[in-house]
């Protein structure tokens, strides 16, 4: 196995002197907070090979460290061998460890005066003019943020209402503090938070929100950010239908045309089945790919409501296939059996049998049918599920309408994120799957 820290993408066939890519790429380095396929990418990883990472805190982190120029902070994208744009990754998450021993988070307000139109990608000194400006930590609590320019209170996010959790050894529950206990964390903030040493945001453990005490969370970890890298710059963050919107027409150096957002990945799910287990397809809108993760979120009930979850850093291990010719426009999913809404289930043998019965009364066949899900995503609710469907529909080759009676009969709609993230359930024939490429899969995840 060989450790890759700054590699350049793999050349187009990625097997010239028949080097087909790294075994395993370990990766502990992090992005400035933008996706930049202009940029070199770690590995390549051979077809069939592993991705190990370190990954650091999302989202409070990232957002009160105004250098960072979105609101995450992600792995650097590592190259997939072979992999050309109109081709499909899928990415087996093979097991996802929590190693932050705390963590903090709640709803958020935004501080006029510190951001220029959106406080998750362009954080601004206003009183000297300068964006994504360099802050330093005094002390704990929501003013420790400072500018270096002039040591006043930085962070563009307060909080309305919050909380600091901590974990028991095997990270199984965790538990909110009160005063006490969530200033003695935060005064070893990055300790507690077990951050990166290549990391360069601040803890959110920093602000001992304690707003929130005793309560009982049980953890299920899994990565709020996962994807490949899209086709133009863009903040990790905002690879996603909905807070990609925030980015069209922007007055920051940011923004993007509406005819842009299409560049994105999704790769900023905040899907809570993305977790150990479970296979993600994702699409190649750029040579390499360039897988890239981060976001891990110790917890979270669909939709997020809050805004926000528990962000932790952690290691995780995926291993990565490609797919030719396998042409999407956003990733799906096949979740393991247990997240699987009811209806969406494989059949059981009884439940086979009874169908066949029926089947044979009334002189037609049992569809084969497996299990996936489409994620789509928009500005919001409505429009998410409008993509998923068409996306459903352009992978099936077949209507939307189709798409909306199979999720209706045979799976459902459920929201990942607010404002703009769902994913379509449903069991989808197999000859389709297989006609795809993507039948060895669902197979792996739900038997022959």
């Amino acid at each position: 196995m060989t450790t890759i820290s700054s590699a350049p993408a793999a050349s187009s066939n990625g097997s010239a002197n028949g080097f087909l890519g790294h075994e395993t790429v370990y990766v502990d380095e992090f992005c400035d907070g933008i996706l930049d396929p202009n940029k070199p990418f770690l590995g390549p990883v051979r077809d069939g090979g592993h991705i190990i990472a370190n990954t650091a805190p999302g989202c409070w982190g990232p957002m009160i460290t105004p250098e960072l120029k979105g609101g995450h902070e992600v792995t650097k994208p590592v190259a997939v061998a072979g992999a050309k744009v109109g081709d499909a990754i899928v990415i087996r998450i093979k097991d996802i460890s929590i190693t932050s021993m705390a963590t903090a988070s709640g709803n958020d307000a935004w501080v006029e005066g510190r951001f220029m139109g959106d406080p998750y990608v362009a954080k601004y000194d206003s009183e000297n003019d300068v964006l994504n400006p360099e802050t330093y930590v005094d002390g704990i609590g929501e003013d420790a943020i400072k500018y270096k320019s002039n040591g006043k209170p930085a962070t563009p996010f307060v909080f309305t209402n919050g909380y600091t959790i901590a974990f028991n050894n095997n990270r199984s529950v965790g538990v909110t503090l009160d005063k006490n206990g969530a200033e003695k964390l935060a005064k070893d903030a990055k300790y507690y938070a077990a951050m990166p040493e290549k990391s360069v945001q601040h803890s959110v453990l920093t602000m001992a929100p304690h707003h929130l005490v005793g309560m009982v969370g049980r953890l299920r970890p899994f990565m709020g950010q996962l994807g490949t890298c899209p086709s133009i710059p863009m903040p990790d963050s905002h690879n996603a239908g909905d807070f990609g919107s925030f980015l069209v027409g922007a007055p920051h150096p940011q923004a993007i045309t509406p005819e842009e957002l299409a560049h994105r990945t999704d790769g900023h799910m905040d899907c809570d089945s993305v977790r150990a287990g479970s296979i993600l397809v994702c699409p190649v809108k750029v040579d390499g790919g360039g897988v890239y993760l981060g976001d891990m979120h110790a917890l979270q009930g669909d939709g997020e409501i809050a805004g926000h979850t528990a962000d932790v850093s952690g290691t995780v291990t995926l291993q990565v296939h490609l797919i030719k010719g396998l042409e999407l426009d956003g990733p799906l999913l096949f979740p393991v059996e247990e997240d699987l809404p009811f209806l969406a289930k494989p059949l059981s043998d009884a439940e086979r049998a009874q169908a066949e019965a029926v089947a044979q009364e009334w002189g037609v066949a049992v569809e084969e049918t497996m299990p996936v899900s489409v994620i789509g995503t928009g500005p919001d609710l409505n429009s998410a599920t409008e993509n998923g469907l068409q996306r459903a529909a352009d992978l099936l080759d077949t209507t939307v309408p189709e798409i909306m009676n199979r999720a209706t009969i045979t799976g459902a709609i459920e929201i990942a994120r607010a404002p703009g993230v769902i994913h379509v359930s449903f069991r989808a024939p197999t000859a389709k799957l297989k006609e795809k490429g993507l039948l060895p899969f669902a197979q792996d995840q739900y038997g022959a």
